[in-house]
């Protein structure tokens, strides 16, 4: 098995995330953020594919943006024409995906406990 990151790696893979070493504070917040974005979104099963796809690159934008800025902060030179159009591409990726938080579906107390102890309403 291949090495466990604890940055984000220079080129974008589909499956960085999961590569990432889930003791770093870097790993552990952008899994939280997956999951609050697939929340906001009704739910990783409301998605598609296409939808999950952008999630995964909206995050990845957003630490590029974020690892450029804290060099900023520490006064070292960033390509304010590269953080600019990735602000940009942040931005087309979020409009894709949807500003608004959507309802997640659900059941039910009745309909729920049905499903679950696999009886019908009147049982």
């Amino acid at each position: 098995m291949s090495e466990k990151l604890r940055d984000v790696p220079q080129q974008f893979a589909h499956d960085w995330i999961q590569k990432l070493d889930g003791r770093t504070k870097l790993a552990q917040a952008v899994r939280q953020r997956l999951d609050a974005l697939q929340a906001d979104l009704g739910g990783p099963g409301a998605l598609s594919y296409q939808e999950r796809s952008l999630c995964r690159r909206a995050l990845w934008l957003e630490a590029l943006i974020e690892q450029r800025e804290a060099a900023l902060a520490r006064g070292e030179p960033i390509d304010e024409g590269s953080h600019t159009q990735s602000i940009n591409a942040l931005m087309g990726v979020w409009k894709a995906l949807g500003l608004k938080r959507r309802t997640r579906d659900v059941p039910d107390l009745q309909t729920y406990l049905a499903q679950q102890y696999g009886r019908d309403r009147d049982g």
